[in-house]
């Protein structure tokens, strides 16, 4: 049946879990495929995201340090919260059952998942009405890195793996000491060649 309020057929579920379109009430025999929606919307079915959730998670470049990972808020009415991120999926959403939930009318009921897994962090826009993006870009999924912004819907995030202030790992620093490993070498070399 067509929503006027939102503009759209919603797609409903049968008794054993298949999709139903509300224009022919029989289920659909496409589940596992990706459809679009009017609106280009991309519609997954459970399963289906699972999968992407797990094959994007076991190959990525993305370390997370020693620290519990966290969204901070940076918006209006959240800013300053924080939500530890644990190993394993969490559902981000408007709704009380999601894992993270958050508070705000353009933030959809389930709107993404976060899934942390071998030291890695990936987030999924799961069929929000609003979007997911990270630095300003539209992501259907990308791996978090230490101080992205994350917009869902107009709720704001930044993606924290380490204390604000806390220095990264930097090449230079290691490069630094090397350096000045090497200086002290010489020094006690050039002090023991010069002894009688």
């Amino acid at each position: 049946m067509l929503n006027p309020r939102l503009g759209y057929s919603a797609d409903r579920q049968g008794p054993s879990g298949e999709s139903m379109s509300d224009s022919t009430q029989e289920p659909s025999r496409h589940s596992g495929r990706r459809s679009s929606g009017p609106q280009g919307t991309r519609f997954f079915s459970t399963e289906a995201l699972r999968q992407y959730a797990s094959a994007a998670a076991n190959g990525l470049d993305s370390e997370v340090s020693t620290r519990a990972p966290v969204l901070e808020g940076s918006s209006p009415g959240i800013e300053g919260r924080r939500f530890v991120i644990r190993p394993g999926r969490q559902a981000i959403g408007r709704r009380l059952d999601n894992d993270i939930v958050i508070d705000d009318l353009s933030v959809s009921g389930c709107h993404a998942w976060i899934t942390q897994q071998h030291g890695r962090c990936l987030i999924m826009n799961t069929l929000s009405t609003n979007g997911t993006f990270v630095n300003d870009r539209r992501i259907h999924e990308v791996v978090l890195r230490h101080g992205d912004h994350i917009r869902l819907g107009q709720a704001e995030f930044v993606f924290l793996t380490r204390e604000h202030g806390q220095p990264g790992h930097s090449p230079w620093r290691w490069i630094g000491a090397a350096v000045a490993l090497l200086l002290v070498a010489g020094a006690v070399a050039w002090w023991w060649l010069r002894s009688p």
